[in-house]
């Protein structure tokens, strides 16, 4: 059975200002969906949202994954569903190799499913991480190094991408995973989502540009503004966007920019 990721008139505010003003989007495996929108449009908010960040209030509105309701769920627990976010801006951990931050997080889920469980081995662990970097073109002496520490931009989005590769979610949100990357990283990352992307996953690239899109080639885009999808269509949405700016968009909506 295909999990779906059903958004439904989703209605949010952060210390009582509306953000999110009836957002409709559904997400299945296999699909590939990009939200664009300009600064304020309340973008970064439903990715929040969505992965149950508590500074968000929900005022109203339904959001349904894999038949359950999300938003009844706590963070880890709407994870464990299989639910991913790849962050604009990764902490760093200190301390934490990525290794054995990607072991606990399947133990974790592991355990979800059988109390009892007593872990992935280590050298089963090993041979999964290996298996999964060798895959995405990642050195190897990238899994003992501190989650995030010293890491450049290129690298912190590296290790989500790692990340999602080795929990393997249903749906996962990439929240400007393009944001600071140079072009030469911005390809890398490109080409190890492009690698991940299938019938089992499900993605949602959330965006300011077209750049990324270059490399990711979504089926749907989506244009947000003022809170909620005003405009869904194909690739070339993209296209028309990069020619014609959002302006024309405000100005059919009789929407003001705001910045975020």
């Amino acid at each position: 059975m295909v999990a779906a990721l059903e958004i439904r008139n989703l209605h949010a505010s952060v210390e009582g200002t509306p953000i999110l003003k009836g957002v409709n989007l559904t997400i299945k495996q296999g699909e590939t969906h990009a939200l664009m929108g300009p600064n304020g449009s309340g973008k970064s908010t439903l990715a929040n949202v969505l992965m149950g960040n508590p500074a968000y209030t929900v005022d109203s509105g339904q959001v349904i994954f894999d038949g359950v309701d999300l938003l009844e769920l706590e963070p880890d627990a709407r994870s464990r569903l299989g639910l991913f976010m790849a962050f604009q801006y990764p902490v760093a951990i200190p301390g934490v190799t990525l290794a054995n931050f990607l072991r606990s997080a399947i133990n974790a889920r592991r355990r979800d499913v059988d109390p009892a469980d007593k872990g992935i081995s280590i050298p089963e662990f090993r041979r999964l991480l290996m298996d999964k970097m060798n895959y995405l073109e990642i050195s190897p002496d990238f899994a003992s190094r501190y989650l995030n520490d010293g890491f450049s931009g290129g690298e912190k989005k590296r290790a989500e991408i790692l990340q999602m590769a080795v929990l393997q979610p249903k749906i996962a949100i990439l929240d400007e995973t393009d944001s600071g990357l140079d072009i030469d990283a911005l390809r890398i990352v490109a080409g190890g989502v492009n690698r991940l992307v299938g019938p089992d996953l499900g993605v949602l690239v959330i965006t300011h540009y077209k750049r990324i899109l270059d490399y990711i080639r979504p089926q749907y885009i989506h244009i947000m503004m003022d809170g909620r999808i005003v405009e869904s269509g194909g690739p070339e949405l993209a296209d028309q966007l990069e020619a014609e700016g959002y302006k024309p968009i405000f100005e059919k909506y009789g929407i003001v920019p705001t910045e975020e």
